[in-house]
């Protein structure tokens, strides 16, 4: 096992059957249970808290020179038994500021000056005493005690980036995806006090949960879409457009509310020089907008929790030039009812959710920005991983900072699930196979690991597939039924909060009812390679008996596909729960009176390293 810096005071040793494993706990979690803000049940403890912040936004936003100059005004709630003598801010437009540490590659040219901060003022008084350091900044304040609020007004601008397009920026000559846009407070919880981290370009994000209004004032002729709903399409957009949105909200049918010759005929937004679309977005973490000249517009409706009859619209807005988006309406609509009513069995939360075509893949509270890609699979795969953070990290108020694998190991899994639901055909091995190659070398270390200190390989395997297989075992292990139950007993516990990875352990025990942590400990904490292999195929009075030997520390399901003299072919599935006493080796008694002629071990979900040995021909 290779040490983590965080984990590196505590120790434990697995026990199987006759004892409990228990999870090594950073000394930051003791203190949480100690103060009883977060408790070993899975619930957020009786002392639990969070701050949160109402926001005005103001946005005036050029197109053409890309200058956006905006006016912040936002209340902060200390919510905290803590006195708070600086506040602490993200800039996130700053990581294209010229001297700005980040691991992303930018070019040169695409490099300014970062957020111009031209007016800061808190609790009515102009404050000078601030210092920006890249994508953080911090303000000097009067003490603000427990339970107490502080206000700020910031006028401040910046240039979008027109390259080096890192989940924000200009996609086309008349459209752009703005994210990150406005200086917002960072976190401030019981696990780490303020987050301190700043943003490379490569760990993604962590806020609170937040209420949004915004006015977005772009020139005529440019929609806007953002997080939110939209308060005034009336006075934005003409009456045809407001018709067809207003019937998409209400039924199931896909409607085209901005068509080829509205853009043709000049007809989407009203004949003014300025138009200002008003949004309000309530307990989110975050909000961004994008807008465009020149995008199609289809969306459709259904209906989410059926005890309510609460509707989800579902758009899609794009270029007509992408073919592929023409069907994204599509696999948006279906993503949403599968992520309400399959897995993982939610009323998908928000009352719209938008697909934009842009340059990245990347989500957002009620949007998503998604690149044009060549084939459907793709369109498919890419569409329901994206939309399907809507419930990780989102609805949950993960800290994607440090632990990317809180939602992205989720997003990989509904990937997995939710695209051969849209198309049969699909199977889905996203990262699979680099999981099996990568596990015991150089860059393969433990999945909680601190996503800032990952590298190489590991900051996708550790991110994406490893975690997500495991969420995968565990569902497998504990059966449809008891998995949703174990999951929905996660989500009733964090959803509007911030949940940590013991949370998230504890709770999935506890709803299932069911004591995990034999496997949490050697799948999450540990490292090492991920590998099978087929000792022997010994004949026996009622069948045969296959023995396979587990190379690795890690639990895998074990699949074998059994051909027999006369052509026929039988699958024979074991769960994780097969290791669970902790065997190097097991048996698995086959029956049957016919005679076997090869066994092959393996399936598109089981990163087995070395596949060499994973065939058997029975003599």
């Amino acid at each position: 096992m290779k040490s983590i810096k965080i984990f590196s005071l505590l120790l434990c040793v697995a026990f199987y059957a006759s004892a409990q494993t228990v999870l090594p706990v950073a000394p930051e979690f003791q203190k949480a249970y100690q103060k009883q803000t977060r408790s070993t049940s899975g619930k957020p403890g009786k002392n639990y808290w969070q701050n949160s912040s109402k926001y005005d936004l103001n946005v005036d936003f050029n197109p053409v020179s890309r200058l956006l100059k905006g006016k912040v005004q936002v209340v902060y709630s200390n919510n905290s038994p803590d006195t708070l003598k600086e506040i602490w801010f993200k800039l996130y437009p700053n990581l294209y500021k010229k001297g700005t540490p980040r691991k992303a590659k930018f070019s040169e040219s695409d490099l300014g000056d970062g957020v111009a901060i031209e007016k800061l003022v808190a609790n009515g008084k102009a404050v000078t005493d601030f210092k920006i350091d890249g994508t953080n900044m911090t303000v000097n304040v009067p003490a603000v005690l427990p339970g107490k609020t502080i206000s700020f007004t910031i006028s401040y601008s910046y240039t979008l980036n027109k390259g080096s397009h890192m989940r924000t920026g200009q996609v086309d000559e008349g459209s752009h995806f703005v994210a990150y846009f406005f200086p917002r407070i960072a976190v401030y919880d019981d696990v780490d006090g303020w987050n301190k981290y700043p943003y490379t370009g490569a760990e993604e994000f962590y806020n609170d949960f937040d209420q949004f209004s915004a006015a977005i004032t772009v020139p005529g002729g440019y929609g806007v879409w953002a997080t939110g709903d939209l308060k005034n399409p009336s006075e934005v957009f003409q009456k045809d457009v407001v018709s067809r949105m207003l019937t998409a909200e209400k039924n199931d049918a896909v409607i085209d509310v901005i068509t080829d010759k509205d853009l043709a005929d000049k007809k989407v937004t009203q004949p003014n020089a300025f138009n200002t679309f008003k949004f309000e977005a309530k307990n989110v973490t975050d909000f961004v907008f994008a807008l465009s000249d020149h995008y199609l517009w289809k969306s459709s409706s259904l209906v989410v929790d059926p005890k309510t009859k609460r509707r989800t619209r579902v758009d899609a807005v794009f270029n007509p030039k992408h073919k592929d988006y023409y069907e994204v309406i599509d696999f948006a609509r279906k993503t949403v009812e599968a992520m309400s009513y399959t897995f993982p069995k939610w009323p998908f939360p928000y009352n719209h959710e938008t697909i934009f075509d842009g340059l990245d893949q990347m989500e957002y509270p009620m949007m998503v920005n998604d690149n044009p890609v060549d084939n459907r699979t793709d369109a498919i795969t890419l569409t329901d991983h994206e939309i399907f953070h809507t419930m990780f990290p989102f609805y949950m108020g993960i800290n994607e900072t440090k632990y990317g694998w809180m939602d992205e190991g989720w997003a990989t899994i509904g990937e997995w699930l939710i695209s051969p639901m849209i198309d049969s055909t699909i199977v889905d091995e996203y990262g699979v196979q680099p999981t099996a190659s990568s596990s015991g070398g150089k860059d393969d270390t433990p999945i909680m690991t601190l996503t800032p200190d990952l590298k190489g390989s590991g900051s996708f395997t550790n991110s994406y597939p490893k975690p997500g297989l495991a969420y995968l075992y565990v569902k497998d292990y504990l059966g449809d039924e008891l998995f949703t139950k174990a999951l929905h007993t996660y989500i009733q516990n964090w959803n509007g909060k911030h949940p940590m990875p013991y949370d998230f352990f504890n709770s999935i025990n506890a709803g299932s009812g069911k004591n995990l942590n034999w496997f949490w400990k050697t799948w999450f904490f540990e490292d090492g390679v991920t590998d099978m292999a087929i000792k022997a195929v010994d004949q026996t009075s009622g069948g045969y008996t296959v023995t396979v030997e587990n190379k690795s520390i890690k639990p895998l399901p074990i699949d074998l596909t059994l051909t027999y003299e006369d052509g026929s072919v039988e699958k024979n599935h074991s769960t994780i729960g097969i290791w669970e006493k902790g065997d190097k080796q097991v048996k698995i008694n086959i029956k049957t009176g016919k005679k076997l002629s090869k066994v092959v071990m393996g399936n598109p979900h089981t990163p087995d390293k070395v596949k060499s040995d994973n065939s058997f021909s029975v003599k």
